[in-house]
């Protein structure tokens, strides 16, 4: 189970660093912390979209028109997060986090902020890959020796 992750094929990754909620990254050790790193943005919607949504808050359900507005502002603060993280060298941001705010009922401020570090695979302690058992082999229970 110590094996490094392998990394995220190339077309899941988005972002050009890994980028985890997590205070850690499994599979791999920090060995170098940049310090905080963070993306903003500020959108507004023109008066006809709010207007509509305001129709069809009155009438209940989802607002497709403000979810995809939030969903293209938090991934754009994350891209800006991600090259503001690469260029302090940065290879992961750890403890990811968002904030979401309403600017004079016009605007939505997204803030996405985290620790930007540099990762390298974990192998672990130094262990002899030979005498690792095979996988199908690893979880059995282990021979009783009359020793014991």
């Amino acid at each position: 189970m110590n094996q490094p992750a392998p990394p995220a094929p190339q077309q899941y990754q988005q972002f050009p660093v890994m980028l985890s909620t997590m205070n850690d990254l499994p599979g791999y050790r920090v060995v170098r912390v940049f310090g905080e790193v963070f993306g903003l943005t500020v959108r507004s919607r023109n008066m006809f979209s709010n207007i509509g949504s305001g129709f069809k808050a009155m009438a209940g359900g989802e607002l497709k028109g403000l979810s995809k507005l939030l969903s293209d502002s938090r991934n754009e603060s994350l891209l800006r997060l991600s090259q503001e993280a690469v260029q302090r060298g940065a290879n992961a941001v750890l403890a990811l986090r968002f904030d979401c705010n309403e600017i004079a009922q016009t605007a939505s401020e997204i803030a996405s902020y985290g620790t930007a570090v540099y990762v390298v695979p974990d192998n672990g302690p130094q262990q002899q890959p030979q005498q690792q058992a095979p996988p199908q082999q690893q979880f059995q229970a282990p021979p009783q020796t009359p020793h014991q």
